[in-house]
């Protein structure tokens, strides 16, 4: 489905330019910490609206998991991180994901809003009042209690991605550190490992109904790339310090952007 056909080929220039550049900041944001979706997301829904909320998540998606792709192979290739917890986590998140995009019309979004800002302001609080979390890797659980705790992180965050999506990135990176015990740096990996799985997953559900914008979609897909790549690039160079440091201001303005959603749904 092309953009002329939904009656938006005649966006201009400067609308282009400016959702390229969304989804390059959103590509770097992603792959350090997660969270990309809250830059490039609001930015498709101002540039384009014409176009339905189905039609934005999937091309938010199809963008994302271009992005992605990048960054995994990125961090895959510069601090391996370890098959044994990665793959379950991966498998678990795409089928989390697949059952979360399923239902996600049946959930109404301001049931989300809410809960989404408690979790955020809880975890923000927790990795700023615990400076030593995620410095190193001291892992919480083994053999068969990590698999299962990784599996149910998979699934659990899998199914919000399907369903909702905003921070998906930023909930496997604290998962990780916080359930489990991984460092920033190794769970910024594995994060960016099963964000692929579950981006993935919401395409094999949006691509058959046609709800993807080609055209857009795939012009912001390289932006996302290139932001993917530097952003793994210098994850890696800075180590977890860095890594943390993004992750709390990321996560703080996600609280003022959910924050003010949900004021203003209050106040409505």
């Amino acid at each position: 489905m092309s953009l002329g056909e939904l009656g938006l080929g005649d966006l201009g220039g400067t609308t282009v330019l400016l959702l390229a550049l969304a989804a390059l900041a959103a590509g770097f944001v992603d792959a350090v910490v997660g969270g990309g979706g809250l830059v490039q997301l609001p930015a498709l829904v101002i540039g384009l609206p014409g176009a339905s909320p189905v039609q934005l998540l999937a091309t938010n998606k199809l963008s994302s998991f271009c992005g992605t792709t990048i960054s995994s192979a990125t961090y895959y290739r510069r601090v391996r991180p370890d098959p044994r917890t990665f793959l379950p986590l991966m498998a678990f998140a795409f089928a989390g994901s697949l059952g979360g995009a399923f239902v996600a019309t049946l959930i109404p979004r301001s049931a989300f809003d809410p809960i989404v800002l408690v979790v955020l302001v809880v975890v923000g609080a927790y990795v700023l009042l615990k400076p030593s979390v995620g410095d190193v890797t001291a892992l919480r659980f083994s053999g068969g209690r990590h698999l299962w705790a990784t599996g149910l992180l998979g699934l659990a965050v899998g199914f919000y991605d399907g369903a909702m999506g905003p921070g998906t990135g930023s909930f496997f990176v604290f998962g990780l550190v916080g359930l489990l015990g991984y460092n920033f740096l190794e769970a910024s990996a594995k994060a960016r490992l099963a964000n692929w799985a579950t981006n993935l997953a919401s395409l094999v559900v949006f691509v058959p109904m046609g709800a993807v914008l080609w055209e857009l979609g795939l012009l912001m897909a390289v932006l996302n790339v290139v932001g993917g790549y530097v952003g793994a690039r210098v994850a890696v160079a800075r180590g977890a310090r860095f890594v943390r440091i993004f992750f709390l201001v990321v996560v703080a303005a996600f609280v003022v952007r959910i924050g003010g959603d949900v004021v203003g749904l209050w106040g409505g």
